[in-house]
């Protein structure tokens, strides 16, 4: 009877599992118009041919069902408090058209910007638009997440594509891409903290650093 009773819970439990996997509900967003104007991915291939080949179509994942975009309007701090173009602000603002008036540049070399969430939450997936107008790839694009604002405690890496360690933060295991319209959808799964900090190391343009948008996905921690 104890070992019928046993089975019984455990195939109870698999079922609901399995019901929990299949709730998941692909994530939505806008995707930006294509305003590409100056060098096209095909170029920029032939330059760097290590650089993973662009997406033809926006890419998917799946989410627990009331996921949300976390990160709009919300307060952004940088490591170049002082940018040479845009505000800070752009970031969270809500528009990802890429256009002169809806972007950041940041210093050169390494430079950081840092969202954020105003509580501990369950972070599902990271939304990134670097600069767009041409096909470029950034350095060493480092995401971490923490309830530690001076990110010294409890750091937990979600994307690193440094895969030299040039930036002294670790060998990345992600691959270097060309920036699109369709920006990088990076699965955090579900990472819980309250502060996403963003690195990146010039580009292979020039060595500044750019950012449209940058949308978390997820859901406040219980």
């Amino acid at each position: 009877m104890f070992r019928v009773l046993v089975v019984g819970l455990f195939v109870t439990a698999l079922s609901s599992w399995s019901f929990a996997e299949e709730a998941k509900v692909p994530l939505k967003t806008e995707i930006p118009q294509e305003v590409l104007a100056g060098t096209p991915p095909d170029a920029l291939l032939f330059l760097f041919p290590h650089l993973e080949k662009p997406l033809d179509k926006p890419p998917q994942l799946l989410v627990p069902p009331g996921t949300v975009n976390l990160a709009g309007k919300k307060k952004v701090t940088a490591s170049d408090s002082l940018p040479v173009l845009g505000e800070l602000k752009f970031l969270t603002d809500l528009d990802k058209e890429g256009t002169e008036q809806s972007y950041v540049e940041l210093g050169p070399m390494q430079q950081w910007v840092q969202v954020d969430l105003e509580k501990p939450s369950i972070i599902y997936a990271v939304y990134l638009w670097h600069y767009f107008r041409e096909a470029r790839s950034y350095h060493d694009v480092i995401i971490q997440v923490s309830d530690d604002p001076e990110f010294k405690t409890k750091v937990q890496t979600v994307y690193n594509n440094d895969q030299d360690n040039s930036s002294k933060m670790g060998v990345g295991k992600d691959r270097p891409y060309i920036e699109t319209n369709l920006g990088r959808l990076i699965d955090a799964k579900g990472v819980k903290g309250r502060y996403v900090r963003l690195y990146s190391r010039g580009n292979t343009a020039n060595d500044l650093n750019h950012y449209v948008e940058v949308e978390i996905f997820g859901k406040p921690a219980e």
